[in-house]
């Protein structure tokens, strides 16, 4: 089986905690478009094969497994913060909102949330606990991993139909060098994060 050590590790976690969730982002670094959160509850004795972090997967393949984890989930939810949110509280506090919006929008309490990073939200009657590279470690991390980041990668190419100046489908928001010419050259959008854009705009000519 690929990956048999995510699911060891998960085993390990329940020997303490019966229910648990794991939490990831997708979307941080991106110039444009909301920061996406998902929280994943696995079913106890699910295996989806090539689980792994969303990063080190083809687009073709997250979709694939897309179905599969919601099919074999005790629960889920994808959750969001706006660029608004992002603007306002920092792209640090607004992925925290987003995050603690996925594990409380989910319709089991979990005993304990498995949160990919070195930071935590801070979660009313759950327990939670950062893993580094998370979505390498954990099953259920990397089942949120994947599902934050499709979730965001369709949200983008909405967007895309919305705004085609800016070929977001191309880029998913990140700050490519095609990207980063479009903003030059047709100002930014109401998608765009200002905060992220000083530096671009503070450098035109």
């Amino acid at each position: 089986m690929d990956n048999f050590e995510l699911y060891e590790y998960d085993n390990a976690v329940r020997n303490d905690y019966s229910i648990i969730c794991g939490v990831d982002e997708a979307g941080r670094g991106p110039l444009a478009g909301d920061v996406y959160a998902a929280a994943v509850i696995l079913k106890k004795d699910a295996v989806i094969e090539g689980v792994n972090d969303s990063k080190k997967l083809s687009e073709k393949k997250r979709e694939l497994l897309f179905d599969e984890i919601i099919e074999k989930s005790e629960a889920y939810c994808i959750a969001v913060a706006s660029v608004e949110e992002i603007d306002t509280l920092n792209i640090l506090q607004a992925t925290m909102l987003a995050m603690k919006r996925a594990v409380e929008g989910l319709n089991i309490t979990p005993d304990i949330a498995l949160i990919d990073g070195n930071k935590s939200p801070e979660i009313d009657g759950v327990h939670t606990q950062t893993v580094i590279k998370g979505d390498a470690t954990s099953a259920s991390i990397a089942a949120a991993s994947i599902l934050a980041k499709v979730a965001r990668d369709r949200y983008m190419k909405e967007i895309a139909e919305k705004y085609p100046q800016y070929a977001f489908e191309k880029h998913k928001g990140y700050g490519t060098k095609l990207h980063n010419q479009l903003i030059l050259e047709y100002g930014p959008s109401e998608v765009h994060r200002k905060t992220f854009l000083r530096k671009l705009l503070n450098g035109k000519k």
